[in-house]
């Protein structure tokens, strides 16, 4: 399991990296790096099916630990997964509105006995248009923001369980060695036991035989 844990583990650190690229590729490059990220990350989602598989057949002594490191891998492949759809989505409002403003910026005047008209109600439907663009690329921020903050809490209460898990552990462990230590007692108890009711009888044996 640990090699495939580590390999894990680097690819997830090695897709935080490309996460910086998305910033700075061009329009051409862009897809392309989103592509690769998305497929990097469906790679490590597969990887962590495997691992858990492998977690539930390590020693009940580490299983837990193991569970514990590839619960904290799985939440951090979700979360590059949630930032990059929320760039994707970012991504695609703005290309709608470069297009939209393109399309305004492309169309002719139209006159009318030498008075010069704008079509008034496609620029009032194309502002219309853009507000809403904007309001949903403030819904998606504030929706992204929320999905870190409750990420972030989930990262603190899974610290907070790991310890108590270990803590639990460790308890255990204590107990598991006092029950051996009892267990050993009893047997060897067992075993004088036995003796002392056997040199019992050769006494009596011996005491019926003088007296007779």
């Amino acid at each position: 399991m640990e090699p495939l844990y580590q390999q894990t583990h680097k690819q997830v650190h090695e897709i935080q990296s490309h996460m910086g690229r998305l910033e700075t590729a061009d329009k051409q490059a862009l897809h392309l790096v989103e592509n690769e990220i998305q497929a990097s990350i469906d790679q490590v989602f597969s990887r962590l099916e495997r691992l858990e598989i492998l977690s539930s057949k390590e020693p009940p002594n580490k299983r837990q630990n193991a569970k514990l490191r590839v619960d904290q891998l799985k939440y951090d492949v979700r979360h590059l997964q949630t930032a990059l759809r929320n760039f994707q989505h970012q991504r695609c409002a703005r290309e709608q509105q470069e297009r939209q403003r393109e399309e305004l910026l492309s169309r002719t005047f139209t006159t009318n006995d030498s008075d010069t008209t704008i079509p008034m109600d496609e620029s009032l439907q194309f502002n219309s248009s853009l507000q809403k663009i904007h309001h949903g690329m403030d819904d998606l921020i504030e929706g992204g923001h929320s999905i870190l903050d409750g990420l972030r809490a989930q990262r603190l209460t899974l610290k907070g369980t790991q310890k108590k898990i270990l803590d639990i552990a460790n308890m255990l462990g204590l107990s598991n060695t006092v029950m051996r230590l009892i267990e050993k007692r009893a047997f060897q108890d067992k075993y004088f036991m036995l003796g002392g009711m056997l040199l019992t009888c050769v006494l009596m044996f011996l005491v019926v035989q003088y007296l007779t």
